[in-house]
């Protein structure tokens, strides 16, 4: 039975048999292919949808599909295990873009039932930033994206840090250049730098001139044996051959006819990215690249690269760039770009996580409030776009409001909150907190229940106008004469209110609503809204917040009553 067919066909998969149906007859096959955009499958004993779909001969050997009409290429990894990287550069911090590609690798991963890698690029050793590398990995665990395999936790195809590997990197540029596929190139900063002003001045793109690509063998041997500087270059030939991008469709750039050849190996014994980031893949068995469109360009020269080395090339899918709003670059220099200082201003990491893939594309949707399981779920790799994703983080407080709100409802998410609560009331108040019921775990619970969906932050929890839930407020004598002559009558029918319901039962903001307007119809001459005003004095020395009910529940009987005694204290003073 062979099948010419029109299309890649869709598969249905089951996870306990590895067969497909191709009408009546089952075929096995050894291991799982990678099918329609190099997806992962396995195949069912089912007989397909009434015999009408046809599908391509495939067994285990066989690398490839192709497909008539589309000429689409599914390529097929060993072992069929997908294995993805994310490999920034530690010269800074983690960043929103940075995290958004560590993100899809991630749910590639996950929704494969493959490996995510972190690799460290750490061979421009010049900008490394102390503590960066920690510190990006700190923040991937933060995000709820920790790596399988990382600098930190290990894996078997380590180290994972580039400058521990300098020797494989050297033991590849040494057989490119004894292949012939490389040379040294002795040429100098000065003279390098004569070509390039040379090209400007004539309105051309600076590229080397392949000069030492000429040498003889002798004259390189001389200036070895002489130990002059050099670099070693990879030799870029023409006939790159075309790739299919997952995100770009089929893409071919002839870099030889717009670039001279390119330097893989520094002077220093350092690799650059060009060898490094092949090198690294090939050897830790990475399946799928799927990193910034800004590599797109050079993906044709990396496949020359492999086809140097004899090495298979991964599958490259290229996603697209992650800009401001307005369509201008996510800059580096804009400080609240760094995940870290999200993370310090009290955004959630599944917040983060939503807003930028929401804004992105890949999705089968585009709700507000997704999870990782429901982002994993959704991914369809086939559903990312080439046009650039505009991020409007004006809106993440939003975001954060509905992600808070389901932590808040989840027992160990909630926790996780209280914790992190704690720690900020003692870094804004220290020792301003009067009594250290406020911290207590049941306290702040309440406190976050009542405030759901009010609050886009456990930060703004710290803020000034919710002070009073952690310290006691002053007020002036003035002030409190000012709302009415009754404010003794009103402290001590609030007291007193208080006392009748301190039997056990929790307050309740409809319950002290109804009670509140009872006790200010025992005042003779003060309206129902002054006697909320000098409430919400006496409780918060402020004149605006959430409703008073609301205010005592938060704040408790023994509290509010600890309050009051203290208005009629200043009050008796007065006197």
């Amino acid at each position: 039975m062979n099948f010419t067919p029109s299309r890649c066909l869709p598969i249905k998969t089951c996870k306990r048999c590895c067969q497909y149906s191709t009408g009546r007859n089952v075929h096995k096959v050894d291991t799982p292919v990678l099918l329609k955009n190099a997806l992962p499958l396995t195949f069912n004993r089912s007989g397909g949808h009434g015999g009408k779909q046809k599908y391509i001969r495939l067994n285990s050997s066989q690398k490839r599909c192709f497909s008539s009409e589309c000429d689409e290429v599914c390529h097929h990894h060993e072992h069929g295990e997908v294995r993805v990287r994310f490999a920034p550069s530690p010269t800074g911090f983690l960043h929103l873009g940075g995290l958004r590609t560590a993100l899809y690798n991630y749910i590639y991963a996950k929704k494969y039932g493959g490996s995510f890698i972190l690799r460290m690029e750490d061979t421009d050793q010049s900008r490394l930033v102390p503590g960066a590398a920690e510190s990006i990995e700190d923040m991937l665990e933060w995000a709820g994206i920790p790596p399988d395999e990382s600098p930190r936790g290990g894996g078997q195809y380590g180290p994972y840090l580039q400058s521990q590997r300098l020797s494989l990197y050297s033991q590849a540029a040494d057989s490119l250049v004894q292949t012939g596929k490389a040379y040294h190139c002795f040429c100098s900063q000065q003279r390098l730098e004569l070509l390039k002003r040379e090209a400007l001045r004539s309105g051309q793109t600076p590229r080397y001139d392949n000069r030492c690509r000429h040498l003889r063998p002798d004259q390189v041997e001389e200036k070895l044996d002489q130990k002059v500087p050099h670099v070693i270059r990879f030799r870029l030939e023409s006939g790159v051959e075309p790739f299919n991008d997952l995100v770009f469709g089929w893409n071919r750039h002839e870099v030889a006819q717009v670039e001279g050849d390119p330097v893989v190996m520094k002077a220093d014994g350092f690799p650059t990215y060009h060898l490094a980031n092949v090198v690294d893949d090939h050897l830790m068995k990475v399946s799928h690249v799927l990193r910034g469109s800004e590599w797109l360009i050079s993906t044709s020269k990396h496949l020359l690269l492999y086809r140097a080395l004899g090495w298979k090339p991964p599958v490259f899918g290229h996603l697209p760039l992650l800009l401001n709003r307005d369509g201008s670059k996510l800059s580096k220099r804009q400080g609240d770009i760094y995940i870290q200082s999200f993370q310090r201003s009290g955004a959630l990491p599944e917040a983060l996580l939503d807003i930028t893939t929401h804004c992105g594309s890949g999705f089968n949707s585009n709700r507000v409030g997704r999870k990782m399981e429901e982002l994993i779920t959704e991914f369809n790799p086939s559903k990312i776009t080439t046009h650039s994703a505009l991020l409007d983080l004006d809106k993440l407080a939003e975001f954060n409001k509905i992600h808070l709100q389901q932590r808040i409802d989840d027992a160990v998410q909630r926790d996780w909150l209280v914790r992190d609560l704690q720690g900020r009331i003692q870094e804004v108040y220290g020792t301003q907190v009067q009594d250290q019921d406020v911290l207590q775990p049941d306290y702040i619970t309440r406190v976050l229940h009542l405030r759901k969906g009010h609050i886009s932050s456990v930060s703004d929890l710290v803020s000034s106008e919710y002070s009073y839930l952690w310290v006691r407020p002053s007020f002036s004598d003035q002030q409190m004469a000012a709302l009415s002559s009754e404010t003794q009558h009103i402290a001590t029918l609030v007291i007193r209110l208080m006392e009748g319901l301190k039997g056990g039962e929790e307050l309740t903001v409809d319950q002290l609503s109804v009670e509140l307007k009872t006790l200010a119809k025992k005042t003779s001459n003060t309206k129902y809204r002054d006697v909320m005003k000098i409430i919400r004095l006496a409780l918060s020395g402020l004149q605006q917040g959430p409703s008073v009910a609301e205010m005592m529940v938060s704040l408790g009987p023994s509290e509010i009553t600890h309050r009051f005694n203290r208005v009629l204290q200043q009050l008796s003073r007065q006197h």
